[in-house]
């Protein structure tokens, strides 16, 4: 799938990779097959689960509001399948992983049994559901699903239920006016702008009725005449028709000519879970990374993740709240979580600051660190916060604390002068105990190194697992592992992005700068 980034950023889409300046993805445009494919065949129809209504049944007429969407997740969603057995499909990105660890952690609560199948593709969604269809009613999709024709796809069965937790947009309008088999675990507030559903279905049995009226006996003048208002009226009709049909292609070409992203799924999953009264901090923290996810992968725009922070804030208060006495007596094992404004450079932490530098996506593409004249800027940038090339080339663990103390604020105060105005971010940081300190986002590029490794060792969902478990507060050595593999990686990407555009790769192409590069 492609994803669309900042200046300097590359984004894998098959063997390309994109450079943008815009956080909204565009696709090709697409056929009216992909627009809706139960629809293309024979003009745009009724879709399949409308059809089988009865004659008598009046034709359905319903608004984006109607009951598709689901309103309570828990009596409609996990009231629903607590009992029954469930075949978990989860895509590989790091907001689905959060997403999947709070819902286990609240299957586990109500003992309900499950299966996890990882998914990164069509292909592979498809192949995991004709393997499972028999054993299991219930699926429960993550991150995958909403934006295809589930039911054209998937053929299923008349009892099978679907349960979408995607924050892919748009979603699928066959699957939005679908309310029998499809349930779409959606945020209520996401601005979804789904066409109404007049606009885009039409039933033809009255059409198809007007072709039975033959003559009854009349006399001919009167046959001749009503003949003449027949073909009057049918000319009209197919006229409308044309005209809805051209309108409804028109609408369908807006809806679906871009690809973006809602709230993300781990926040609908921990929605859930805080309405049950079984929100758990570790859900929190899941909740978090999953928004940090989208952020950091520019799947979000920055209001979007200002808004959602301010909402996670709250239960951050909620949840970490302890006075003095009890800050003091926080056992070695103990998890907090808090709040705070930090620098948007990837791992420093954990990594030294001019490393940091260099390879963080923002950065580099601001002080175009791939040129000579880029790297004379990045001196003159130290330079001007006073740091010595020999602290900042040191692990920032090691560096002086008098200087990292007063770090954040000489870094935003140099920064805004070398045209860096958004280095500063709200985000969280999670302790474990009183040694190990991380931000959300280090958890994020651990993750994402893990799912991405290309060293694979076992079976191929060895790495979608090793993300999953790095998640957890009790496997520390795996987060470590993800950290440091992170780092290798963004060197990778760093290097490559400066030899692609050091030797005029970069093609420009409308609105994109695209570069193609052979595999390894």
């Amino acid at each position: 799938m492609g994803w669309a980034v900042c200046p300097i950023r590359f984004a894998k889409e098959g063997d390309r990779f994109f450079i943008g300046q815009s956080a909204v993805r565009r696709r090709p445009i697409i056929s009216g097959a992909d627009l809706a494919p139960s629809l293309s065949r024979g003009g745009p129809r009724l879709p399949p689960f409308l059809r089988c209504l009865p004659a008598s049944s009046p034709s359905p007429r319903r608004s984006c509001s109607a009951a598709m969407f689901v309103s309570d997740c828990r009596r409609e969603f996990y009231d629903v399948i607590v009992s029954q057995r469930v075949l978990l499909l989860v895509a590989s990105d790091v907001d689905a992983l959060c997403a999947c660890k709070i819902l286990q952690a609240l299957f586990q609560c109500d003992h309900v049994p499950y299966t996890l199948v990882p998914v990164s593709g069509w292909q592979e969604l498809e192949t995991a559901f004709l393997e499972h269809k028999d054993q299991f009613k219930y699926f429960v999709f993550i991150n995958c699903g909403a934006n295809v024709d589930l039911l054209e796809i998937l053929q299923p069965e008349e009892d099978t239920v679907f349960f979408v937790c995607d924050s892919h947009r748009p979603i699928n309008v066959v699957n939005v006016y679908n309310d029998t088999q499809i349930k779409l675990l959606v945020k209520q507030d996401d601005d979804l702008d789904v066409p109404a559903y007049d606009d885009i279905f039409r039933d033809d049995e009255d059409e198809e009725e007007d072709s039975e009226n033959e003559s009854d006996g009349s006399e001919p003048s009167e046959k001749r005449r009503r003949f003449e208002e027949d073909v009057i009226e049918r000319t009209m009709k197919r006229r409308q028709r044309r005209e809805w049909e051209a309108r409804r292609r028109e609408i369908l070409f807006d809806y679906e000519q871009y690809e973006y992203h809602g709230t993300s799924s781990a926040m609908v999953m921990f929605d859930l879970a805080w309405m049950m009264s079984k929100d758990l901090n570790d859900m929190l923290w899941w909740a978090i990374v999953g928004l940090t996810d989208q952020w950091v992968q520019d799947k979000i725009t920055q209001m979007k993740y200002v808004t959602d922070i301010g909402i996670l804030q709250r239960h951050v208060s909620r949840h970490n709240h302890r006075n003095e006495d009890e800050e003091n007596s926080l056992s070695i094992d103990c998890m907090r979580i808090a709040f705070e404004y930090d620098l948007r450079l990837a791992l420093y932490q954990h990594w030294s600051l001019y490393e940091s530098l260099c390879n963080t996506s923002y950065t580099s593409a601001s002080l175009k660190l791939w040129s000579v004249q880029g790297q004379k800027r990045l001196q003159e940038f130290l330079a001007d916060m006073g740091l010595p090339l020999k602290q900042v080339k040191q692990k920032f663990n090691s560096m002086d604390m008098s200087l990292k103390e007063n770090l954040r604020e000489m870094i935003e105060e140099s920064a805004s002068k070398f045209g860096m105005k958004d280095l500063r971010v709200q985000t969280f940081s999670i302790h474990f105990g009183f040694k190990n300190k991380f931000s959300a986002s280090d958890i994020v590029y651990a993750a994402v190194s893990l799912m991405e490794n290309i060293e694979k060792e076992g079976p191929e969902a060895a790495n979608f697992i090793k993300a999953l478990d790095s998640l957890s507060r009790g496997n520390l050595d795996k987060l470590h592992q993800g950290l440091n593999l992170a780092k290798k990686q963004l060197r990778a990407i760093h290097q490559t992005i400066a030899s692609c555009i050091c030797t005029n790769l970069v093609i420009s192409q409308g609105p994109f700068l695209y570069c193609s590069l052979m595999e390894m």
